[in-house]
């Protein structure tokens, strides 16, 4: 899949070193969802991502290159809010790293992810929430803010959760 101009992305800047950034990368329990099962920083391992009844999905490792980037092929994705309940698989999630003028800056880019799909604009806030506030604050202090059972963690997830 070749990345297009429409593809969602956006960038973290931070202070910390690129191995403090790839390790808090790779720690998807801490900034994305709790709920992660499997191992999330292995080659070829895959894991899987649930929210609620709301959204699950199946992701491979499919590069690990320490300290400059990691992707993620979606191999499967269901969500309950969506006319195409698999609108991300095929997808994949990328973050390259690099450090410059002592500052690392993570690219995050989820290659498929297309304005014209129906979950563009609650996929794409919950990205920017993850990366630049969760996994901002997991590699600055430490401690993230992933969603976890009934503990949402965008106002999309509270507003779908009460929906039913």
């Amino acid at each position: 899949m070749k990345m297009s101009s429409q593809d969602f992305t956006c960038t973290l800047l931070t202070d910390k070193t690129a191995g403090e950034v790839f390790n808090a990368i790779n720690n998807v329990r801490g900034w994305w969802s709790a709920e992660i099962e499997g191992p999330t920083d292995q080659l070829n391992a895959e894991f899987t991502y649930h929210y609620e009844d709301l959204h699950y999905c199946k992701l491979k490792i499919i590069t690990l290159i320490p300290d400059k980037k990691i992707t993620w092929l979606v191999k499967y994705n269901y969500f309950k809010f969506t006319k195409d309940k698999s609108e991300w698989t095929g997808t994949k999630i990328c973050f390259e790293i690099a450090e410059k003028d002592n500052k690392t800056a993570v690219q995050f880019t989820h290659q498929g992810l297309l304005p014209e799909f129906e979950c563009y604009g609650i996929c794409s806030n919950a990205w920017s929430h993850y990366i630049q506030q969760s996994l901002r604050d997991l590699i600055i202090t430490g401690k993230g803010r992933p969603n976890s059972k009934g503990n949402p963690s965008t106002a999309d997830e509270k507003r779908l959760s009460t929906a039913g």
